[in-house]
């Protein structure tokens, strides 16, 4: 259909195809006259490369301030488990983002520097990234729920000038103090110059400036005038992981990153002027970065900050419902968490406004799919998203055109040429196999920080399967041009030599509502591997005789009997990342009794000695 046909062309003509992306979406600077530079290396590629732009400026649009209607319109509305609400018109927001930019700039920041912060969803995070971007600095954040050796592991790679804080943060009803934490972490950054902070004030280590963000004056001379930089100058660090050792520092443009969101949000998901887009986020994941890109279709943004089950399963609905919200995005977990709780949004709420219902983080079961147009709003657009930290924005995603196919994502993002790989480098349909794309894009990380002569880019994308990007998700291309994601390739089990991933498993665990979530990995020997299928049981649930038996019979029949794995174990707890994500690896390598990498990675690393320990037991045994 035309879908498919218009992809086609998008891949096949890359300058033409992101130039006309470019002036579609209004982007406001010079692309310059070249539309693209193609390399013999897909890395080197170089979109728009005397083109010139300013992050800031395209989200916030100070040239169309004089026009009071658009002066008036809400830029921010953040809201909170207590239920404050705060909201800033566009004019308001360029207003405090001018006062920040101006005292960055007096400070020394410009073209290069780096400004990293942990704040919570909240307003001042997206004025600190803005103000950051408005002078050409390189914004960092991460959200206070990172343990302490993860926020040093980051930022101590990249060496901030500034760093911005805030006191104290809410979740679940709790207040927790951070400016000991704060403080701690100030004292080990050598290149720090400059502590902002919020609220009440912290112990600043010698040789720091401390200033109270509320005591930062209002621009004096006026406006900050927006400066435009290359298309490719640094806009923000981002970081993997780290569940396999330190995080990779990611280093992405202001101009790719610009110009991917536009083509995500304002074509495949329909954001424009006077929509508004809520996506349950924290500041330190990637997805934070594209809701603040909405700003630049026109769209209000939404802001939660707190827990999203507390006080009420329900709270991001009452937030959606009070707001308007036409955009709502969360990960598949939360929709499982919902689904488990009973949670009905679209009898219990006016969701009149909504149009779609995105999902990422994790593979969307089939299951899920029908729960969300069953029990939120039937005439949906509903959008499983994948792609990654590592490009910011997303490989295959929704498509307003195309139908949507229970546990199935659409498609290929327009100018993205994603296939499915074997292991001989073939196309595969209808197969599992390694996700690729093949044509370069212009939200590929400009590289890694510190990695001189690019060797550890190059490693982490390019070795795999030479001149395509390889993204390391194990996934299917359906013979109807859809996507399935079956989790990390690396994750991927093996056993008797097939491979087998483990989004598979997960979607027959939807069958029994005892479970909660499981996490299904691998325990080597004897030159073989078993499949270990941890599970988190409903309060109250038992794994009984029974039940496993009955999941081990589904997994027979619904997969194949080398899904069926060789031990069913409950577990207190199972390890996830700080953005929610389960983490396999971090099992695999417990039950191998490897290092973990970074357990500061982790939201729970506590509940790592169990698997140890569970392993070490097995190890004891004459079967195991």
């Amino acid at each position: 259909g035309g879908a498919r046909a218009l992809h086609a062309w998008s891949v096949a003509h890359p300058g033409p195809f992101w130039r006309a992306v470019w002036d579609f979406c209004g982007v406001e600077g010079d692309p310059g006259a070249t539309d693209v530079v193609a390399a013999r290396e897909f890395r080197d590629w170089r979109f728009f490369p005397d083109g010139r732009l300013n992050y800031a400026e395209n989200l916030l649009r100070p040239a169309r301030l004089a026009d009071p209607g658009f002066a008036a319109s809400p830029a921010l509305e953040c809201h909170d488990e207590s239920g404050f609400v705060a909201r800033l018109s566009r004019l308001e927001l360029w207003r405090e983002v001018c006062r920040l930019a101006a005292f960055l700039a007096e400070r020394g920041v410009g073209e290069g520097t780096r400004v990293a912060a942990v704040l919570p969803n909240r307003a001042e995070a997206v004025i600190g990234m803005l103000a950051t971007a408005l002078v050409g600095g390189i914004w960092s954040g991460c959200s206070p729920d990172f343990g302490d050796a993860a926020l040093l592991d980051r930022f101590g790679q990249i060496g901030p000038h500034v760093l911005i804080t805030t006191d104290r943060v809410r979740y679940k009803g709790k207040w927790h103090d951070l400016r000991g934490r704060m403080a701690d972490l100030a004292g080990r950054l050598p290149t720090l110059a400059d502590w902002i902070h919020l609220g009440a004030a912290p112990a600043a280590p010698p040789g720091v400036r401390l200033v109270s963000w509320e005591d930062i004056p209002a621009a004096s001379a006026g406006p900050v005038a927006p400066r435009r930089f290359p298309f490719a100058t640094p806009l923000a660090i981002l970081y993997s992981s780290g569940t396999t050792g330190a995080p990779k520092c990611l280093v992405h443009g202001a101009g790719g990153t610009l110009v991917q969101h536009l083509k995500e949000q304002r074509l495949h998901c329909d954001i424009g002027p006077g929509d508004r887009l809520l996506y349950y986020t924290t500041t330190g994941w990637m997805m934070w970065n594209w809701l603040c890109g909405a700003l630049a279709c026109g769209a209000t943004i939404v802001l939660y900050d707190g827990s999203p089950l507390e006080p009420r399963p329900g709270i991001l609905w009452e937030v959606a419902e009070a707001a308007g919200v036409t955009h709502f995005g969360a990960s598949a977990r939360y929709y499982a968490a919902l689904e488990q709780a009973g949670v009905r949004p679209g009898k219990t709420h006016a969701l009149a406004a909504l149009r779609a219902v995105l999902s990422t983080g994790s593979p969307l079961l089939p299951e899920q799919f029908r729960w969300i147009l069953g029990a939120v709003k039937p005439d949906l657009h509903l959008a499983s998203i994948s792609g990654g930290t590592d490009i910011v924005s997303c490989f295959v995603l929704g498509d307003p055109t195309r139908p949507v196919h229970a546990g199935e994502i659409q498609g290929p993002g327009l100018g993205m040429d994603v296939r499915v790989f074997g292991e001989a480098g073939e196309r595969l349909v209808g197969a599992p196999g390694e996700l690729v794309c093949a044509t370069p894009f212009p939200s590929m990380p400009i590289g890694f920080w510190n990695d001189p002569g690019g060797a550890a880019y190059r490693a982490a994308y390019f070795e795999r399967f030479p001149g395509v990007w390889c993204h390391g998700d194990w996934a299917l291309e359906t013979p109807r041009g859809g996507f399935v994601i079956f989790g990390r390739s690396d994750a991927v089990l093996n056993p008797g030599g097939v491979r087998i991933g483990t989004g598979e498993i997960y979607a027959q665990l939807e069958a029994f509502p005892e479970v909660l979530e499981g996490l299904a990995t691998a325990l080597r020997g004897g030159g073989d591997e078993r499949i270990v299928l941890f599970l988190r049981l409903a309060e109250g649930a038992v794994l009984s005789g029974a039940l496993e038996a009955a999941i081990r019979e589904r997994l027979r029949r619904h997969c194949s009997p080398r899904h069926v794995p060789h031990f069913v174990v409950a577990a207190p707890d199972l390890p996830r990342t700080v953005s929610g994500k389960l983490s396999e690896i971090a099992a695999r390598n417990c039950l191998a009794e490897r290092p973990v990498g970074n357990a500061g990675a982790l939201a729970n690393p506590e509940c790592l000695a169990f698997f140890v320990d569970w392993a070490r037991r097995q190890r004891g045994r004459p079967d195991a």
